[in-house]
C-alpha cells in the first residue's frame, strides 16, 4: 500500500471521521465540502469544528428563536442549538430573517433572554472572528486598568492575516485607530512589542529557505541578550515582529547553538512582567499555536470551576478558525478530551453551548 504523502498526525487527521471513509450521506458530503472551503478560504489553513449546517432554512431557524425567546422561562436549549451548530453567515442570515419577521433585531432581543456566560457565548457567535477579536480587545482596554492578560494572548496569538482584519474591524466599529489605543494604554517596552505587532510588517513565508538570514537572526538574538548585560530589547522586537513564522521556527533552532539556554529559557532569563508574557506567547503561537490555546483552556479549567471568560474568549474565537486542531493538542498534551474537561468543569446551558461548539468528544 502506497504511504499518502501527507504522513501520519497530519491535517488530515483533523477531519471529521466521514472525511476518510466511503459512505458518506449526502449530509455528510455537504459537511465535507463545507469543511473543505472553510478550511482554505484564506491564507492559513483551517480546521473549523462549526461548519455550514446542511439543508439550512434561515427563515425556520429564525421561527424557532422567536418561539424560544417568547417561551416562559426562554427556551435556551433550542437557542443553543442553533446558534452553536450554524457558520457564522448563517446567523446573520437568521438575525435578517428574524428582523424581518418580528420587525425586532435579534441581537437585542437575545440580550434580553439570556444572561451570564451563555449570554457572552451566544452574542459573542452574533459577531464574526474579526469583530469578536476587535471587541475582546477594545474591552481588555476600556474603563480604569488595563486587562493585559486578555490584551496579551489576543495581539500576540494573531496572525498577521488577522490582525490587518481586526485593524479594519476595529476602527469601523469603534471609530478608533487600535494601534492609537493600544499606545494609549500600555507604556515602555511591552507597549513597543504590542504596537510593533499591530504595524503587521511580518514577512510571508517563502519558499525559499534563507540559512545565512537564519543564522544573522539567531546569533543576534543571543547577542542581544544571553550574551551581554542587559537587553537589547529594539531587536528581539524587530525579529519577532517582522520575519516569518516559519523563518523564525528555523531561527529558534538554530539560536540553541549559540545560546546554553532555548529561546523561551532565555526570554524568561532576560525581561519581566507584560513583557516577559508577551514574548513567551508569541515563541509557544510560533511553534504551536493550538498547543498554546490548548495549554491556556487546560489552565482556565485547572480548579472546581472554570475562568469562564479565557473558556469562552477561546471557544468562539476559534470555532470557526482551528479549533478542532485545538481539541487534539488538548488530548495529547492533558491525556484527557477537550469535551470532557469541559463537561466536567461548567454546567447548564452554557456548558451545553461550549459541548455543541467544541463539536465531539476525542
Amino acid at each position: 500500500m502506497t504511504k499518502s504523502r501527507w504522513g501520519r498526525g497530519s491535517w488530515v487527521n483533523s477531519f471529521p471521521s466521514c472525511f476518510r471513509y466511503a459512505n458518506c450521506t449526502p449530509s455528510k458530503l455537504f459537511h465535507i465540502v463545507a469543511f473543505l472551503l472553510y478550511s482554505f478560504s484564506s491564507s492559513e489553513p483551517k480546521y473549523p469544528t462549526v461548519v455550514p449546517f446542511p439543508d439550512f432554512d434561515p427563515d425556520k431557524d429564525a421561527a424557532r428563536i422567536e418561539t424560544a425567546i417568547k417561551t416562559k422561562g426562554v427556551d435556551e436549549q433550542t437557542i443553543v442549538d442553533i446558534l452553536t451548530k450554524r457558520s457564522y453567515p448563517q446567523r446573520r442570515e437568521i438575525a435578517f430573517a428574524y428582523e424581518k419577521r418580528v420587525k425586532k433585531d435579534m441581537i437585542s432581543a437575545l440580550k434580553g433572554a439570556l444572561s451570564g456566560s451563555l449570554e457572552s457565548v451566544i452574542l459573542g457567535l452574533m459577531k464574526s472572528t474579526a469583530q469578536f477579536d476587535a471587541t475582546e480587545i477594545r474591552a481588555s482596554m476600556k474603563g480604569l486598568g488595563t486587562d493585559e492578560e486578555t490584551l496579551i494572548e489576543m495581539v500576540c496569538s494573531r496572525s498577521n492575516d488577522e490582525l490587518m482584519e481586526i485593524k479594519k474591524v476595529y476602527k469601523e466599529l469603534f471609530k478608533k485607530d487600535l494601534a492609537k489605543d493600544v499606545a494609549g494604554d500600555t507604556s515602555g517596552n511591552f507597549a513597543k512589542l504590542l504596537l510593533a505587532l499591530v504595524e503587521t510588517k511580518r514577512d510571508e513565508p517563502s519558499s525559499v529557505v534563507d540559512y545565512e538570514k537564519i543564522d544573522q537572526d539567531a546569533r543576534a538574538l543571543y547577542e542581544a541578550g544571553v550574551k551581554r548585560k542587559g537587553t537589547d530589547v529594539a531587536t528581539w522586537i524587530s525579529i519577532m515582529s517582522e520575519r516569518s513564522v516559519p523563518h523564525l521556527q528555523k531561527v529558534f533552532e538554530r539560536y540553541k547553538s549559540y545560546s546554553p539556554y532555548d529561546m523561551k529559557e532565555s526570554i524568561r532569563k532576560e525581561v519581566k512582567g507584560d513583557l516577559e508574557k508577551s514574548f513567551l506567547t508569541l515563541v509557544e503561537c510560533f511553534e504551536n499555536k493550538q498547543l498554546y490555546f490548548a495549554s491556556r483552556l487546560s489552565d482556565a479549567m485547572k480548579s472546581k470551576g472554570a475562568k469562564e471568560k479565557v473558556v469562552t474568549r477561546i471557544m468562539v474565537s476559534r470555532c470557526e478558525v482551528d479549533l478542532m486542531k485545538i481539541r487534539s493538542e488538548f488530548k495529547k498534551q492533558t491525556g484527557k478530551s477537550l469535551y470532557q474537561t469541559i463537561a466536567e468543569h461548567t454546567k447548564g446551558d452554557y456548558q451545553r453551548a461550549l459541548l455543541s461548539l467544541c463539536g465531539g468528544d476525542d
